[in-house]
């Protein structure tokens, strides 16, 4: 793995083996704590972010390595104009890998034909954001054992969740899957995504516009926040608004062991009152996030505990 910029980039066994890895290392962390020690990772990003930022910082730090990097384009030369490619060829000069977050699709792959150190998309624009699957992967793997025979709902902004659309493609590499999308008409599934992975795989799935239709039937939630200024108007979003909330109500006839997810930041789309739910998933999952950061660095850069 020289970059990774697609999720789809990594093949069904790197993703196997980064889990794994990633389990080693929640069950026994003080195996790990040296492993990049001496190693330096660039935080490049060019907007603002508080969760993968900070996994990616804590991440290395867990394992005995540095951080060097900036949280804002502001706080960098790019706001002197400087290029993509020449902030990548810079900062090379100073790390052993760089983790890069963008506004602009494409610019981690532009900046990763630049450098002869790793770079990791942490994120670009509406394109990709591959340590979120694979941190969406995990937590799967780790809440219900296993990543295959599952019945999946994704429920809210399914045509612009960028979260949504690499999870599906994904998991469209496993055995079993069973979609359910449930989402309001003018926020369903692009097109494209249904014609590359449902009918060019024939996989099947479902859609609805209300979760309780569904809710009986689902062993995973994927919760994403359905937007106001999505909608050609206010009448519609009203109607449809309080379809999209998760709260105890509608968990009513949910599975016992349902693991809700969702990709954080959360406005109001899960009740506060769920967060008590012993289904709900979203906070496990940005420390899980943290965990299978650590695999992809140690992988990436080709480093091992003793027992690896």
């Amino acid at each position: 793995m020289r970059h990774l910029i697609d999720p789809m980039d990594l093949s069904v066994e790197e993703i196997d083996h980064l889990i794994e890895l990633a389990g080693k290392i929640i069950d026994h962390p003080e195996k790990y704590r040296e492993v990049c020690r001496y190693k330096k990772l660039a935080t490049l990003f060019f907007e603002p972010s508080t969760r993968t930022r900070l996994s990616f910082e804590a991440a290395m730090m867990e394992l005995g390595g540095n951080v060097l990097g900036f949280s804002s384009a502001d706080s960098s030369s790019a706001a002197k104009g400087e290029s993509v490619a020449d902030t990548a060829r810079a900062v090379a000069c100073y790390a052993d890998i760089i983790a890069m977050r963008h506004p602009k699709e494409g610019a981690p792959l532009v900046a990763s034909q630049y450098v002869d150190i790793p770079i990791i998309n942490a994120g670009d624009g509406g394109h990709n954001h591959p340590t979120q699957t694979l941190t969406d992967l995990l937590t799967i793997k780790q809440e219900k054992g296993r990543l295959d025979h599952l019945t999946i709902g994704f429920c809210g902004d399914l045509k612009f969740g960028r979260t949504v659309h690499s999870l599906i493609k994904a998991l469209s590499r496993y055995e079993g899957i069973n979609y359910i999308l449930i989402s309001p008409e003018e926020l369903q599934i692009p097109e494209y995504l249904k014609k590359e992975v449902f009918e060019k795989k024939g996989i099947t799935y479902q859609e609805v516009e209300r979760m309780e239709e569904v809710m009986p039937e689902l062993d995973i939630i994927y919760m994403t926040r359905v937007q106001r200024e999505r909608f050609f108007n206010e009448a519609d979003y009203i109607r449809l608004k309080d379809s999209y909330i998760l709260d105890m109500d509608k968990l009513k006839n949910a599975k016992e062991d349902l693991a809700i997810l969702h990709p954080l930041p959360r406005v109001n789309e899960i009740s506060v009152k769920v967060d008590d739910d012993p289904r709900a998933c979203y906070f496990k999952q940005v420390n899980y996030g943290k965990y299978i950061r650590m695999a992809l660095i140690m992988t990436m850069l080709g480093v091992k505990a003793d027992e690896d």
